[in-house]
């Protein structure tokens, strides 16, 4: 049995500030595609809801990643909300005027989406200097578990409901969301921000511009990370394209009234909090590489149920399970990228990770749309059934992943 110590006062202030921020990223992703619905039925614009949300990660995650590498991580998510905020007033602004289309709902999510990929790569680096390795698997399902109440809990039933009466209110609420996250993390304690001015490998300092490679060249000659990371992006591809028209397949497929959206992924939202609770306590029981394996598999096949079976109470029951394991997979992937990658690489290394998974999550959402053009079943079936099979044929790499606390000191000395 591990010895659990508290994860301390630090981590406690980074939950506070990550929940409220995360309560402003619900309520604008369940908003996002409700808008989306009433200013268009066309499929394919519909999907891209979700592939410009994605885009930002393709464009600016390694930019993000040295930014972070460089000054105080503190500052940088206070930049990201401050940013967001603003975003938000406009959002409100042009849609209490009737000036609201969808290239405008467009552009303001792709923005949200360039900060969010500051704001997301300042939170996952701060952790590993606040936590032990063998305590990351604790502090990101503690992360995780946080996000879901907010975001999907909350925020998701809530703005859903809200949205079915006036549009103006759970708008308003995101303002102040962004804006309370934003004011929080100004307290954070500077322990918990990036430490940009010392380099524990004692390396020369390097122009920015020179940095773009950094991450690249550290994952390709890391073979579990690089192995991880190329089928993390061929699943992450087939995710994203398999649930792009979701919304359409409930609302006009399923026949779900709107105001009950909110409901639905509130089932996908009690099996990521069920994950987040048991993920560490499984791995300690089964060790990572095999919970990993068995989640991945099962969130994917979930995939294909919800579409092979179109019924409701089906669907429901796919997305509680397809999201639990997607959960339970990120919280040990997370952990083991962690404890694997430099203090000094941490934002670097995250965002071309990110670069390649979220990068080409658009391009998987349209593929999304295009399919469900031809039904709105067949992502779920083609999509979510290659995934399947990626899953299938990694599984037996990744029910041999280690613990993390079982790999090396990653601030060592680079060789």
């Amino acid at each position: 049995m591990s010895n659990r110590q508290p994860l301390g006062q630090a981590f406690r202030n980074v939950i506070v500030a990550n929940v409220s921020s995360s309560l402003g990223d619900g309520i604008a992703k369940v908003a996002a595609p409700l808008l989306a619905a009433r200013l268009t039925d066309d499929p394919l614009l519909v999907s891209g809801i979700a592939a410009v949300a994605m885009l930002p990660w393709l464009i600016f995650s390694i930019p993000a990643g040295i930014l972070l590498d460089r000054i105080d991580r503190r500052r940088a998510m206070t930049l990201a909300n401050g940013v967001r905020t603003l975003l938000a007033v406009l959002l409100l602004t042009l849609f209490a005027t009737d000036q609201l289309t969808i290239w405008w709902l467009y552009g303001v999510v792709f923005a949200y989406g360039a900060f969010e990929t500051v704001y997301d790569g300042a939170l996952r680096a701060v952790l590993p200097s606040i936590a032990a390795k063998q305590d990351l698997p604790r502090a990101n399902s503690r992360v995780e578990a946080g996000e879901i109440v907010v975001e999907r809990f909350l925020s998701g039933p809530l703005t859903s409901a809200l949205f079915a009466v006036s549009v103006v209110v759970p708008l308003g609420i995101n303002v102040l969301t962004y804006a309370v996250a934003a004011v929080m993390a100004v307290f954070l304690p500077l322990a918990a921000a990036g430490s940009h001015r010392t380099d524990p490998s004692g390396e020369p300092h390097v122009a920015w511009y020179r940095q773009f490679t950094d991450g690249f060249r550290y994952l390709m000659g890391n073979p579990m990370l690089r192995t991880l990371w190329l089928i993390s992006v061929a699943i992450g591809l087939c995710f994203s394209a398999a649930t792009a028209t979701m919304v359409l397949y409930v609302l006009n497929r399923l026949g779900l009234p709107e105001a009950w959206y909110g409901a639905l992924i509130l089932t996908g939202a009690v099996g990521s909090l069920g994950a987040a609770a048991i993920a560490d306590r499984l791995k300690e029981r089964f060790r990572a590489g095999p919970v990993m394996a068995v989640a991945q598999t099962l969130a994917l096949a979930a995939l294909v149920l919800m579409g092979a079976v179109p019924v409701l109470g089906v669907v429901a029951f796919g997305y509680f399970l397809s999201a639990g394991g997607t959960t339970a997979w990120n919280i040990l992937v997370m952990s083991l990228r962690q404890a694997a990658i430099p203090s000094r690489l941490l934002g670097r290394v995250h965002g071309t990770w990110r670069t390649l998974l979220w990068g080409t999550m658009p391009l998987g959402s349209l593929l999304g749309g295009l399919l469900g053009r031809i039904d709105l079943r067949a992502p779920f079936l083609i999509a979510g059934g290659i995934a399947t099979l990626v899953a299938l044929v990694s599984f037996r790499f990744l029910s041999r992943l280690p613990n993390p606390e079982e790999l090396k000191d990653a601030d060592g000395p680079a060789t």
